[in-house]
């Protein structure tokens, strides 16, 4: 059951040509301004403080030293991730088109004018054209997941059939069920944080983690994809932030704090909320993002219905595709010479002074 919906249960910019996606990205720096090092590519200062600016934008209280160290630390270490995969995506030829960057970044403006827009950038800290290559980056890396991971995924009839019969019970729905997915990221220190890479260790890094993986999907990256890398719920992160069972209406309604519930009730198939702040007697426990993957009807639904298919079809590939990128990840991490100097020298001057 929701218990307040308890806590339930990727970067450098590519330029026009796949060849200059690695050398764009670096601002030519000495080597002791290098933080990082992915292969033969090194990661700048200068770049990692414009991602840093462009994540605390807007924040209504700047970090302290120590709080700052850990947000360069955990989005340095997301630059590092996505190097890996702009780099494999380089190596398979895989880039983005200008017509998808266009058609991308058309889509981004229709809700609004084009004052509203510039303005939208310039509080995120993009001009137009960083903003371009931003859309590059990421479609290149959903290109690239689609061809390594999606393209080997294959569902059968068999398959579908084979889980209906062991799951037919769960298509016999007495009220609305609802099929959810969160990110969830605690303000609370005492989370073993070894186990959650960028663990937040209190409010103010909670809020600015929160706000990172938004605008993260604002800008396009999918859903699960962020859940898995981001999500500090151990239980569904691995699962792209899904829930195995659905959530009836009656529940939802009754057992779930008002603002999930709102949230939650909102949202059309597909769509994500706002940032939820998690509530508790005295203050948040922390933040999540809620998405909607589908509502079911009430009444029994035989396997020849094609939304129940396609139900099926969808949680299989999902299940699958989800494995299959976590051991992709492994792989491809495995297989680069990565160094995070950044990450070196706190440990070095940690307790000098």
């Amino acid at each position: 059951m929701i218990q307040a919906l308890k806590p339930w249960g990727s970067l450098c910019v590519v330029t026009l040509a796949v060849m200059s996606l690695a050398s764009s990205c670096n601002h030519g720096g000495s080597d002791k301004d290098v933080v990082a090092k992915v292969n033969a590519y090194k990661i700048s200062r200068s770049e990692l403080d414009k991602v840093f600016n462009r994540q605390i934008a807007g924040s209504p209280q700047k970090p302290n030293a120590e709080q700052e160290a850990a947000l360069r630390l955990q989005l340095l270490e997301q630059l590092i991730g996505q190097q890996i995969y702009l780099q494999k995506a380089e190596k398979l030829g895989i880039v983005a088109t200008d017509d998808e960057v266009e058609s991308k970044l058309a889509q981004d403006k229709a809700p609004f004018t084009k004052e509203e827009f510039e303005k939208k950038l310039k509080e995120a800290g993009f001009t137009e054209d960083e903003r371009k290559q931003e859309i590059r980056r990421s479609l290149t890396i959903e290109k690239l997941f689609n061809k390594e991971i999606a393209a080997k995924v294959t569902i059968t009839d068999s398959d579908i059939q084979s889980y209906y019969n062991d799951y037919k019970s769960q298509f016999n729905i007495i009220e609305p069920q609802y099929y959810l997915a969160h990110i969830f990221v605690s303000n609370q220190p005492n989370v073993p944080s070894g186990e959650i890479p960028g663990k937040a260790q209190n409010d103010a890094e909670a809020r600015a983690k929160i706000r990172m993986i938004y605008n993260r999907l604002q800008s396009g990256e999918d859903f699960a994809t962020v859940a898995n890398h981001y999500s500090e719920d151990l239980n569904t992160a691995r699962g792209g932030g899904a829930f195995q069972q659905p959530f009836a209406e009656s529940s939802l309604r009754k057992d779930t704090d008002a603002a999930s519930r709102d949230a939650v009730l909102k949202l059309k198939a597909g769509q994500f909320s706002d940032i939820v702040p998690i509530p508790t007697t005295q203050k948040p426990l922390g933040y999540r993002i809620i998405k909607l993957i589908a509502k079911e009807v009430a009444g029994q639904r035989e396997l020849n219905d094609p939304a129940v298919q396609q139900l099926i079809r969808n949680q299989l590939r999902n299940q699958r595709e989800n494995f299959l990128r976590a051991a992709y990840d492994e792989v491809l991490r495995d297989g680069a010479d990565v160094r995070n100097y950044y990450a070196e020298d706190l440990l070095k001057n940690t307790g000098q002074k």
